[in-house]
């Protein structure tokens, strides 16, 4: 991340270079006019150097042009979608370095192929606009592919809570009052139970920590399990010296990716925590020589560590690509809405590209077929605390298909709705090699798509809306033959 005035440094320097190569001006003859030496205009032009007023003058007089107009933001059409990039904030708050670049190189490919290069940033600009992706959903994507590019599993995060485990001389299973005794004696941080639930405004808050308090005010409704996560992911922030971070359990909107970053890495720290990785692998290698699929299976996960589906379900998606080479997977958090016919994917993970189902901005429907909203209806006919199901699930028309283990819960604050949380693991070589019970004659295979309104399936008995896709797709198809044949 860089601040205001490298942004500003790096405008003037795009500019310079800009009108330099648009000039057919070499840097020495630029050093002649200017009498700057060719190593500060590099500088300059790479946005390392700020010159004073008096330089700046001479470089405006060497390019024909105003003082005034040189150092604004002002620029031709040619370069304003670039400028307007710089301005908006995206390299003030999105770490380059995580993803292995570096602004500067940005800016020399920006001036080297300004026309191209512009054009495409003013389309990518005009999308976001119409689509009206805001900052913060571009932050949870870049966060996503940044998961995606080190297979979900961190060393640096393992290593740190298996040293804290250690350290802290922590059981198997640590329990709601060993980890906050741990805040209280290692970080002097209190624990607050009944605040939040006796506010009527913020009754509905998880967590929230006050730094100034020292306090961690904790949901007295939420279950053990999740006060369990929540106190593992405080001490994960305080533990990793994690500053810039968010204080409620919801990022609110002014999130940046560095807080976005930190939360990750306080949950995923948390979550080493509560399910140490060598005995959670022993644990996956007993349930892996089954030769049936049972419920049971992943049952007997969630009672051993006492954690909630999410918890359990997004451990996995950890150690799965480490230890057993499935790396071709989704996760996808479910909420189900009222009349269970609206659903939308509020949290998603996808390594090795981008797998079915996915977020869909279009307010289509999902496919009804997927075992993660089977499950939220099984769910509501059986009333049980949560359910466990799981199918293969073969794409229609295509050779695509996953794994999918499914868990449901009832909504906490709304009886009326529900959630489930989905692991998709891809069917092949790999995943059958791993797991005995994929070969279970008795598992459930389902023909599933993404959309109603992009399925095909002529005699669906799940459809909760028309083709329309489809539908228009084939008018402009049968459009096209007619006038071919005129």
């Amino acid at each position: 991340m860089i601040s205001d005035n490298d942004i500003v440094k790096l405008i003037l320097g795009f500019k310079i270079k800009h009108l330099r190569l648009k000039k057919g001006i070499s840097y020495q003859a630029l050093s002649e006019q200017t009498g700057l030496s060719v190593s500060y205009l590099n500088d300059i032009e790479k946005g390392k150097k700020y010159p004073k007023p008096d330089k700046i003058r001479a470089l405006a007089t060497a390019f024909e042009m105003d003082y005034d107009d040189l150092i604004s933001t002002k620029a031709d059409k040619k370069l304003l979608p670039v400028i307007e990039l710089l301005n908006s904030g995206f390299f003030k708050y999105f770490p380059t370095e995580e993803f292995g670049f570096n602004v500067e190189k940005i800016i020399d490919v920006f001036s080297n192929a300004p026309d191209r290069i512009s054009a495409f940033i003013s389309t990518i600009l005009k999308m976001v606009r119409s689509y009206q992706i805001e900052k913060e959903h571009f932050y949870r994507v870049a966060l996503r592919s940044y998961q995606d590019m080190h297979d979900n599993y961190f060393e640096d995060l393992e290593t740190a809570a298996k040293e804290f485990r250690k350290e802290a001389k922590l059981a198997v299973v640590p329990s709601v009052d060993s980890l906050t005794t741990i805040l209280q004696k290692e970080f002097s941080i209190k624990l607050d139970i009944h605040s939040l639930a006796r506010n009527e405004k913020l009754k509905t808050f998880r967590s929230y920590y006050s730094a100034e308090k020292k306090t961690v005010y904790l949901n007295e409704h939420l279950d053990d399990e999740q006060k369990r996560f929540l106190l593992a992911k405080e001490i994960g922030f305080q533990y990793l010296k994690l500053t810039e971070r968010s204080y409620e359990t919801n990022l609110n909107k002014e999130a940046s990716f560095e807080k976005l970053l930190s939360n990750f890495k306080a949950s995923y720290f948390g979550a080493a925590v509560l399910m140490d990785a060598d005995d959670f692998v022993k644990e996956i290698e007993k349930m892996a020589v089954s030769t049936k699929w049972k419920p049971e299976l992943i049952q007997s996960l969630i009672s051993k560590y006492q954690v909630t589906p999410e918890t359990l379900l997004q451990r996995m998606t950890n150690i799965l690509p480490k230890h057993f080479g499935i790396d071709n997977l989704f996760f996808i958090r479910l909420d189900g809405r009222e009349g269970l016919i609206d659903y939308q994917i509020t949290k998603e993970l996808h390594l090795s590209g981008l797998h079915q189902p996915y977020q869909n901005q279009l307010s289509e429907h999902l496919c009804h077929r997927w075992v993660s909203i089977s499950s939220i209806k099984n769910l509501k006919t059986q009333k049980q605390p949560f359910y466990i199901d799981a199918q293969i699930s073969e794409y229609w028309q295509t050779d695509n298909a996953y794994f999918c283990i499914s868990i449901a819960q009832p909504s906490r604050f709304d009886n009326q709705n529900g959630s489930s949380v989905t692991i998709g693991l891809s069917m092949n070589e790999s995943l059958r090699g791993a797991f005995n019970f994929i070969k279970d004659s008795n598992l459930r295979k389902r023909t599933v798509h993404t959309t109603c309104e992009r399925c095909s399936i002529s005699d669906c008995e799940h459809r909760v809306a028309p083709p329309e896709i489809i539908d228009r797709n084939n008018l402009e198809s049968e459009l096209e033959n007619e006038l071919k044949k005129l």
